[in-house]
């Protein structure tokens, strides 16, 4: 059998439909991930796997869980943990992707972060499968609105993490609602020794997928440069005026690191954002809004921030600390160079850095890139800007606003082009739209004098030092 036999779809236990819609979606062939964990999670296998994000875990452990469904009960019979709202928001919107081959899959995320009253109205029309964060889990389970009795599947995604955030016991507390004869899929980017206890706890016999990282060594380019401390912010600065990457994260080992390389990077007039724990969830749904719809340059993050955030088109990784874990190290730089495109890898090192430098060259078993720092001069002409500018419509899912209203506002009577329109997400309260930089004043005046839904909004920049074109 050939090696594109071995990646097609058609090999697997999958119900014709869903062959056809994953054509559809553009599922041409799978990932390493997908060849090696879903022909065990189909055959019913608990499971422990290692997976990055971006991998296409979500579609190894999705089609499995949609392959146990009785779609005609109306109970739930799926649940899905995850560390962060943003990963389950993500992981959410690809499963219902996936079901679009059964009529009326119901899956609901339940996240902290938003209102509770909701998700309990939702809960009561019943939904298949569930999506959410350990916390907002348990308070569904302690206010008896989410029934797990009836669930097949348990599958906790980027266990790690959820590990690291303190989630460890609300995780056993969510499994002893579960049924034991259940089927439970663990997916973690690495298996420090927290994970192999839940796994002794959690599932039974589980078969093990263990994939080192596969990304082409073509696709991320990693440089090494050697610094004094006291020039770390300043080389940063080089590093994004010599390389002028359109979006970079670049990673602090600590959050007041962060508030530091942020501020200093605002103040020579990058379009920079912090994320990190210290963060109201508001605030943090803001930056990343901001961030994925490519209007914000650099998002300067710690590991646990960033962890579940996936953006397409991640030119650049800046290390600006080391992390003292290999592993980390590994899972940070992977977030760039995806999809055969490649990504920048720079890193810092100090000389009391050193020594992480050998266990990551071990880890990668290649010897470091190493350059110097005097070779980073400024290319291009004028400052580093992002390409996008997010504007903040002041309502949301509340005023029935879709996206499609937003983009025929812009492209009707107002007559921009749709290709001048990026991302447009719709939460409670809120719409956010990314507009060419180019167009947004005109746009912002567009929607402020037009109409949504019949009726007039209000409309501004959703960030003064970040979004305003004329700052």
């Amino acid at each position: 059998m050939s090696e594109t036999a071995d990646l097609d779809f058609a090999r697997l236990a999958l119900a014709p439909e869903v062959l056809t819609n994953l054509a559809q979606l553009g599922y041409q062939s799978m990932t390493p991930i997908q060849a090696a964990a879903l022909p065990l999670a189909l055959a019913g296998h608990d499971l422990i796997a290692q997976a990055m994000t971006g991998s296409g875990k979500t579609a190894a452990f999705g089609l499995a869980l949609l392959a146990r469904l009785d779609t005609r009960r109306w109970n739930t019979q799926a649940m899905v943990l995850c560390p962060t709202r943003e990963l389950a928001e993500q992981v959410a919107v690809e499963i219902r992707r996936l079901a679009r081959a059964a009529d009326n899959i119901k899956v609901l995320t339940l996240c902290g972060g938003t209102p509770i009253r909701g998700q309990v109205a939702s809960l009561a029309h019943g939904a298949h499968v569930v999506v959410g964060t350990p916390g907002r889990i348990i308070d569904h389970l302690e206010r008896e609105t989410l029934a797990l009795g009836d669930l097949n599947t348990l599958v906790l995604d980027e266990a790690d993490r959820m590990l690291d955030m303190g989630f460890i016991d609300d995780i056993n507390a969510i499994a002893k609602r579960c049924p034991k004869e259940r089927q439970t899929l663990l997916f973690s980017a690495t298996f420090p020794e927290g994970i192999a206890t839940l796994a002794r706890r959690l599932l039974r016999n589980p078969q093990e997928v263990k994939l080192p990282e596969q990304r082409a060594a073509r696709s991320i380019r990693q440089r090494f440069y050697e610094i004094d401390r006291d020039e770390r912010l300043e080389a940063v600065a080089r590093l994004l005026n010599h390389f002028r990457p359109v979006s970079t994260i670049a990673f602090c080992n600590t959050k007041h690191q962060c508030h530091e390389l942020a501020h200093a990077l605002r103040e020579q007039g990058f379009q920079a954002l912090e994320l990190h724990g210290d963060l109201e969830q508001h605030d943090r749904d803001q930056v990343l809004v901001q961030f994925a719809n490519r209007s914000c340059s650099v998002l300067v993050a710690t590991d646990v921030a960033a962890r579940g955030l996936d953006i397409a088109q991640l030119e650049a990784v800046i290390n600006v600390e080391v992390t003292p874990d290999p592993e980390v190290h590994i899972h940070r730089i992977g977030r760039t160079g995806r999809m055969d495109e490649a990504g920048w890898a720079l890193n810092l090192v100090s000389g009391n850095e050193m020594g992480r430098i050998k266990a990551i060259e071990k880890m990668q078993d290649s010897e470091a890139q190493w350059h110097p720092l005097a070779e980073l001069t400024p290319t291009g002409s004028g400052r580093l800007t992002a390409p996008m500018v997010t504007v903040q419509i002041l309502g949301g899912r509340k005023e029935k606003i879709r996206p499609g209203d937003v983009l025929g506002a812009l492209t009707g009577e107002a007559g921009f082009q749709g290709s001048q329109i990026g991302k447009i997400q719709v939460t409670e309260m809120s719409t956010y739209v990314a507009v060419e930089r180019a167009i947004a004043r005109p746009a912002l005046r567009a929607l402020n004098a037009g109409k949504l839904k019949g009726r007039s909004v209000k409309a501004r920049f959703l960030d003064g030092e970040n979004g305003d074109p004329d700052r």
